[in-house]
């Protein structure tokens, strides 16, 4: 008996403010019969203490689950009688602090289990998930469960992060706010124009600091709303405007570098040379692209994409090779055909299914046709050849680090592009000095001939104060950017059932 006492008393430890005096076994339903424990209460109106009772009723809040059945309380509670005369209560309910509140169905606790749920799932997910620790709730509840969970106070920070999401991409767009040194969500707002940025600002004055990326709307709103405000640009997207511009200048002289690094061999090749020498051919007669397309039989753009190529190499692709099982018997195969060049392809089947191959003839079939069996070089593209240009040298393998002394040889721009590259990603580490730094590789960049990396210094000079203090002081925007990569998976979690006044609240309770 000593020991089901306090097996009780720990499942039944939250409800210690009440007498318990009977717990009933309905089967699906755990029904706890108890009352309030007496004393005198204080009026909710004037605050005086009374002990005289008007008279008693029952509430029957739900609990905690107990053993994965729903529990359901029936405790009677008294309605006393306050003393003063002309009160404006004269009579009221006694509450259980901690443990009942007024006009509420579920105990306090269960309200917070409740809420934990719906805070991470909302509203479908919840009521799916809920009847499996016990708890009944349907979609409408957890609804408005989530949306009376008070929002935190937050105080305007002095250093503010913002950036955009979009709620339908290509139209409707809207502006987080946070505390860039914390990451606490400050506010969302509908829209994203300098006009709405400003109006916000303006209402929640004390920011000294706006981290943004180089949206010139916000650039245009910290202006406006905050002059002596200084604006930091995103170091990350400084890195991605150079890395474009620098894909830009590997595809244009894609012709130097090619033959360095070694060119695509093969029928595929071959064919590409054929092709493109067909259309230049036609183009220096005089023949227009349109005509082109009708007497080569080949698609409109295709004869585009063959006329804007000044050579063939820049036409090449890197292949994309999965690995299939002809590979171990790629040797096999290289030899016999050169051995013998028409040799059958049944006849190479027979050979490698006696040396245990196990695929289809198909396979084989598409294996040889894509020249596998004599070429299985990784050729590069212009944009893996931009990523060996932009990668750390410490994170290249050895092989790559070859690859990446061919490419920089093969041509002066190249090797001008790949220094610049390396002084810049030395300036994304903030220092004092890094203004000065700015100025001259800026102008070691226009010295060069790189148009499109021209294109990206005038773009610095155009934001050169938030480019100087991203490159100078600590602040970024990289908790913006998280802050947004979350809003994504709330958006895909509420499929757009909901509105934006949902999507808010989820956005500022996480």
């Amino acid at each position: 008996m000593a020991d089901a006492k306090m097996l009780v008393g720990m499942l039944f430890s939250g409800l210690s403010a009440l007498v318990i005096e009977e717990i009933e076994d309905t089967g699906e339903v755990i029904v706890v019969h108890a009352s309030t424990r007496g004393g005198a209460v204080e009026c909710p109106a004037c605050g005086t203490p009374t002990r005289r009772i008007h008279a008693f009723h029952e509430r029957m809040p739900a609990d905690v689950p107990v053993d994965g059945r729903r529990v359901l309380l029936r405790v009677r509670v008294r309605r006393m009688r306050c003393p003063v005369t002309g009160c404006p209560r004269q009579t009221f309910r006694e509450q259980v602090p901690g443990l009942l509140e007024r006009y509420q169905r579920r105990t306090v606790r269960l309200t917070g289990q409740l809420r934990g749920v719906v805070h991470e799932l909302a509203g479908r997910a919840s009521a799916r998930l809920l009847p499996v620790l016990g708890i009944t709730a349907g979609r409408d509840t957890a609804l408005r469960t989530l949306l009376g969970i008070a929002l935190p106070e937050r105080t305007v920070p002095s250093v503010l992060g913002i950036d955009d999401f979009a709620l339908r991409r290509g139209r409707d767009y809207a502006t987080v706010l946070i505390d860039a040194d914390t990451g606490a969500r400050i506010d969302a707002i509908p829209g994203r124009g300098a006009v709405v940025v400003a109006d916000w600002l303006r209402a929640h004055p004390g920011v000294r600091t706006v981290c943004r990326d180089g949206s010139t709307a916000y650039a245009q709103a910290v202006r406006d709303a905050l002059p002596a405000a200084v604006q930091v640009a995103d170091r990350w997207h400084l890195w991605h405007g150079l890395a474009e511009a620098v894909a830009k200048e590997v595809a244009a002289h894609s012709a130097c570098w090619a033959g360095a690094t070694g060119l695509q061999e093969g029928p595929r090749a071959r064919s590409t040379a054929e092709r493109w020498a067909q259309v230049h051919g036609l183009l220096d007669k005089g023949v227009g692209l349109l005509d082109c397309s009708r007497r080569l039989n080949l698609s409109l753009n295709t004869v585009k994409r063959y006329a804007r190529a000044g050579v063939p190499e820049r036409l090449q692709r890197v292949p994309k090779y999965r690995p299939t099982l002809v590979d171990p018997y790629r040797e096999h195969l290289r030899t016999r055909r050169a051995e013998e060049p028409g040799v059958p392809v049944q006849q190479l089947l027979r050979e490698i299914r006696g040396l245990g191959y196990q695929g289809s003839s198909n396979l084989l079939h598409r294996y040889l046709n894509q020249g596998r069996a004599e070429d299985d070089r990784s050729h590069l593209s212009p944009r893996r050849a931009a990523g060996l240009l932009l990668t750390r040298p410490d994170r290249l393998t050895a092989a790559q680090q070859e690859r990446l002394g061919q490419l920089a040889a093969a041509c002066p721009e190249i090797t001008a592009m790949l220094g610049l590259v390396q002084v810049f990603a030395t300036l994304l580490r903030p220092e004092e000095a890094n203004a000065a730094r700015l100025e001259d590789w800026a102008h070691a960049a226009r010295a060069a001939d790189l148009p499109h990396l021209h294109s990206f210094v005038r773009g610095l000079e155009q934001d050169r104060d938030a480019v100087v203090a991203a490159l100078t002081k600590a602040q970024h925007n990289g908790r913006t950017e998280g802050v947004n990569t979350k809003t994504k998976m709330l958006k895909r979690q509420m499929y757009g059932r909901a509105g934006f006044t949902l999507l808010r609240h989820r956005i500022l309770l996480a």
